[in-house]
């Protein structure tokens, strides 16, 4: 059988869906040797690494375009791909082959408001025949599964829980690698750390209000480090910092490398994620995986993927995220509680097990 990956995404956005994608393309086909993968590229892009015996194949229709569904099928037809997977949500037309599809989150339907114009139009006017179309549906979280049973016209024996991971990097780093991570990109020695895209459904605002009230109790509280990529809510946080006085305490790192990630969690007093919503959450199981103790938000997935190994907050509150962070800072023994569970807890993830799951979900589709 011929199973196609649709792996341009990664060429135009970073972060959790393209560690997804990179992880499918690069170890999935190595758990299976009974079928042959043709791994679809942007056109434009630098080849990403794929597995061995992996097929590459450049596509013209760019991601997210109005006449994706119709233009990538035309381009993927002489192929003749016995399974397409689409791990952004959306599947081009089926022209005789079966599809796959991962859903990583519901914003789209449940928090509108959070995302851009342009998004909503995107994924709202294509995700309910993307669905039907779809053999099989895979979501990051049993939390993503139950959305997507509540607003989506599925039955329950389509959608499949599979957890992402995070990669084996991420992982405690030695001292000096992190005060040179530190000197490169202007970081005190102690911080407290967000990492995520810059936009409304990451609460930040809340966070810096928080952040505010923790300063109010904890005056010499270390820096407020949000580092990641660049989102339309960046503009705002400055402007923001500057009414609560907090310009010379937060420091901001959009586009941070993601190579230096595992030594800027490493170097985290604690990882603040107090999001309104996740569909999976990948800092958590990152900054875990580092030894970081991590606050997160009792929404969406995130107290699934944490599995009881973080400090919980409302995200709705902005007294229970700084009690949350000043508890985090302030105690010690619950530092190192929470330290050591999020060690066990990120252990239990890991993409090769992804993948496994994945191939069942592909062969249940091809020969089920």
């Amino acid at each position: 059988m011929r199973i196609a990956i649709d792996a341009r995404l990664p060429y135009y956005v970073q972060g959790g869906i393209a560690s997804y994608v990179r992880a499918l393309m690069t170890r999935l086909p190595l758990q299976d040797s009974a079928n042959d993968y043709l791994m679809l590229h942007a056109r434009r892009a630098e080849l990403l690494p794929v597995a061995p015996g992996a097929r590459s194949m450049r596509c013209w229709t760019p991601a997210h375009h109005r006449l994706e569904r119709m233009a990538l099928a035309a381009e993927l037809w002489p192929h003749r791909p016995q399974l397409l997977h689409s791990p952004d949500f959306i599947c081009p037309r089926a022209a005789g082959w079966r599809s796959v599809i991962t859903i990583h989150d519901l914003t789209f339907l449940i928090y509108p408001q959070f995302l851009t114009a342009e998004s909503r139009r995107y994924y709202n006017n294509q995700i309910t025949a993307s669905v039907r179309g779809a053999h099989a549906i895979l979501a990051d979280s049993e939390a993503t599964r139950q959305d997507i049973l509540q607003r989506l016209p599925v039955p329950g024996a389509v959608v499949h829980t599979v957890h992402l991971a995070q990669d084996p990097h991420f992982a405690p780093q030695p001292p000096q690698v992190v005060t040179a991570m530190r000197s490169r990109h202007a970081l005190p020695e102690e911080y407290l750390l967000f990492v995520g895209t810059f936009e409304p459904r990451k609460n930040l605002p809340a966070l810096l209000r928080a952040y505010a009230l923790v300063r109010q109790q904890l005056p010499d509280a270390p820096a407020l480090v949000l580092a990641g990529n660049s989102g339309w809510l960046q503009p705002e946080l400055k402007t923001q910092a500057a009414a609560l006085h907090l310009q010379n305490h937060l420091l901001l790192r959009p586009d941070f490398p993601a190579a230096d990630l595992p030594a800027l969690y490493t170097g985290a007093s604690v990882l603040a994620l107090p999001s309104h919503y996740e569909g999976f959450g990948l800092p958590v199981l990152e900054a875990m995986a580092c030894g970081t103790p991590v606050v997160i938000s009792d929404r969406g997935s995130l107290p699934e993927i944490a599995g009881g190994a973080a400090i919980s907050c409302a995200p709705d509150d902005d007294a229970s995220i700084a009690d949350a962070m000043q508890r985090a800072l302030s105690d010690s023994a619950l530092r190192a509680e929470k330290r050591a569970a999020g060690l066990k807890r990120a252990a239990d993830f890991s993409w090769e097990r992804c993948c496994r799951e994945t191939l069942r979900v592909y062969n249940s589709v091809l020969h089920g």
